[in-house]
């Protein structure tokens, strides 16, 4: 008899506890700044610093973006080599994502990181482009652990007004 693997099925509860967890991080991440175009930018260490963008205010909802702005592929291969056009693989790994606010619901969800454009809940596997089958829910777990990162260990400027 051959054995005959699960479909993976996404627990929406643990998601939604995610979400909602991730939701109140952005919120201390963002500390009021609520307006299109604001940032800020928290700094772990000489190599590694995350920067927070808010893309998008609506009524119900916020668009921001969090992207790695390490700097360690370039002090690792010189200035020399930087030069002959290796900056677009620096950019290719730097991480980024997109993450969707719902502010009547509280809670923040990634809706799109590194080149995957929509994420889906649930992948079948294998697939094309080798994502997990948990690949929504390994995404955000990413998203709370940036967080957890920046607030631990981060350093930002706040303007005293």
């Amino acid at each position: 008899m051959g054995y005959t693997a699960r479909k993976y099925q996404p627990s929406l509860s643990s998601l939604m506890n995610l979400c909602d967890t991730n939701y109140m991080l952005m919120l201390k991440i963002l500390a009021n700044k609520e307006h299109v175009g604001e940032q800020r930018c928290f700094f772990i260490s000489d190599f590694l610093s995350y920067t927070v963008t808010v893309k998008e205010v609506t009524r119900y909802t916020s668009l921001v973006s969090i992207s790695q702005d390490a700097n360690v592929f370039f002090k690792t291969i010189g200035e020399n080599q930087a030069n002959d056009g290796n900056s677009n693989l620096a950019e290719l790994f730097r991480p980024t994502m997109v993450i969707r606010l719902y502010h009547d619901a509280r809670n923040a969800e990634v809706i799109s990181s590194q080149n995957i454009r929509q994420v889906k809940p649930r992948y079948d596997y294998p697939n094309a482009d080798m994502h997990h089958p948990d690949e929504k829910q390994q995404i955000n777990l990413f998203l709370n652990e940036w967080l957890h990162l920046c607030l631990r260990l981060g350093q930002t400027s706040i303007v005293l007004g």
